[in-house]
């Protein structure tokens, strides 16, 4: 697949971007529709700080709304296919049964606590360090554990925007 870049981004239309962008932020189109007022970006890094801003600049239910947008993690369930990816590529369309388990009562926990998805970017990452971080997390606060969901959003969104857009050094060499 070849990447766009920035100026092929800068030029589109608000309806093709949407399109292109609409699922680096899970199901949340509005990042893309809110960024695309803010073009010209002058880069890759513009980009996806402008998309960051369009969500912490945005109402705290639209940011709730955004992360209840993410599956749970191990679930077999219909999902994105970013989501697809990114949970088989830490393993987690692997589990065990024993694994399976503890993922749903996790799952269950956190979102009972916190009123969304356990959310990480999980890229790369092993099931057993993606279980530590769950655990972990059940006990922050409900403030802090919003912040550091959006935070992880933002990094998944990052690595979204890495796999669509060239940045500058690759557009020049």
């Amino acid at each position: 697949m070849t990447r766009l870049t920035v100026e092929d981004l800068n030029q589109a239309d608000k309806e093709r971007i949407v399109d292109i962008l609409g699922d680096v932020y899970e199901e949340s189109p509005w990042v893309a529709e809110r960024a695309w007022s803010e073009r010209p970006f002058s880069s890759t890094e513009d980009l996806r700080q402008t998309m960051a801003d369009a969500v912490q600049n945005s109402s705290q239910k639209k940011q709730l709304d955004l992360l209840r947008a993410h599956p749970d993690l191990g679930e077999r369930t219909e999902m994105t296919d970013e989501s697809e990816e990114e949970q088989a590529s830490a393993g987690l369309d692997q589990l065990t049964p024993k694994q399976y388990e503890r993922f749903q009562q996790l799952n269950t926990t956190y979102r009972d606590r916190f009123g969304f998805p356990f959310i990480m970017a999980v890229r790369e990452e092993s099931v057993d360090t993606i279980q530590n971080a769950m655990e972990e997390r059940i006990d922050h606060s409900k403030s802090e554990e919003f912040q550091t969901a959006l935070d992880e959003v933002n990094v998944i969104a990052k690595l979204r925007l890495e796999e669509l857009v060239a940045s500058s050094e690759e557009q020049y060499s």
